[in-house]
């Protein structure tokens, strides 16, 4: 039996004000209202494109020392993350909870790979922007398509 796909939604949704990406979980608007009704492989289909933009955004600020004890402190915290995913979604799902909380990455099994964001709390504004802004590139480029035959 194959476990059910989560719904990536963290309570936070920006398209109630008319946004046509989520600002919470990076979802299309379309995609939310249709969440429900998707079918297993939809689903796992949004969350592969979520998966593959946040790792493209990790791999050049953190890197991975001990998946082992990264992964034990998220269970210790009870940090909602997806086991399955690349790591380095772990820490985007670890820094989006609690960024403020972490003196030393290090003791969470992953450390920074320059010092360019001077601490976690400005490294999770980064990435958060950074994942908005590729996903609405995204959606503008695949998605809206009615400029391409208006124009």
């Amino acid at each position: 039996m194959s476990k059910s796909v989560k719904t990536p939604c963290i309570g936070v949704c920006s398209t109630v004000f008319g946004d046509e990406v989520c600002r919470g979980c990076k979802r299309f608007q379309h995609e939310i209202i249709k969440w429900n009704a998707y079918d297993d492989i939809e689903k796992r289909s949004v969350l592969n494109r979520l998966e593959l933009l946040k790792v493209q955004i990790m791999q050049s600020k953190v890197m991975i020392i001990d998946e082992d004890l990264l992964r034990s402190k998220l269970h210790d915290y009870k940090i909602k993350f997806d086991e399955d995913s690349d790591s380095l979604c772990w820490v985007f799902d670890l820094l989006r909870s609690g960024s403020q909380s972490i003196a030393d990455p290090n003791e969470f099994g992953f450390d920074l790979i320059n010092s360019s964001v001077p601490n976690l709390s400005e490294l999770k504004k980064v990435m958060e922007e950074e994942l908005f802004q590729l996903s609405e590139a995204h959606y503008q480029r695949y998605f809206k398509t009615e400029t391409f035959f208006n124009a």
